[in-house]
């Protein structure tokens, strides 16, 4: 496993759709290993394959909970509901958080590193990290939805509220 370089905005790559995996086989499972050591290393919740330079619809997720790590690959919304504000950042964007509006709950359909299909629901923070994620796999940075950036202490207070 390896550590890949996150791509800072304004790289291109950020604001393009992203292809269709076709092909599930071991270079993908070596590139979803690669994601996953990467978010951790810089300390993210989620990661899509756009933020490492690679134009495909593969976005893994895992805000430390019972969940464990998923793999999102070709994800589609299929429901969302329900609102919900809150802080959010990017790895593509050091240092730039801001408030974000988006469904609370929301449901996926996707493939896994085998291909085969899944869905997932999922609410509150969890729901905000995959939206946030497949966002990017449609050239949309959360960025363009922000209502009001917040500087990193107005986040720590809002940790330890």
């Amino acid at each position: 496993m390896a550590v890949r370089k996150i791509v800072i905005f304004p790289a291109e790559i950020l604001e393009q759709e992203c292809e269709t995996v076709t092909l599930f086989d071991k270079k993908l499972s070596k590139l979803l290993d690669d994601m996953y050591e990467t978010m951790i290393e810089f300390d993210g919740v989620g990661l899509a394959a756009p933020q490492i330079n690679i134009k495909k619809q593969i976005a893994i997720v895992d805000i430390d909970d019972e969940h464990g790590t998923m793999e999102l690959i070709n994800p589609v919304v299929l429901e969302t509901s329900g609102e919900q504000t809150g802080p959010e950042g990017c790895l593509s964007f050091p240092g730039v958080y801001g408030e974000v509006t988006r469904p609370n709950y929301v449901k996926v359909r996707a493939q896994n590193r085998k291909g085969q299909t899944f869905e997932i629901e999922a609410e509150e923070f969890l729901a905000r990290a995959i939206l946030h994620e497949i966002d990017h796999l449609h050239g949309v940075l959360f960025t363009t939805k922000v209502l009001k950036y917040m500087e990193e202490a107005d986040l720590e207070e809002l940790n330890q509220e």
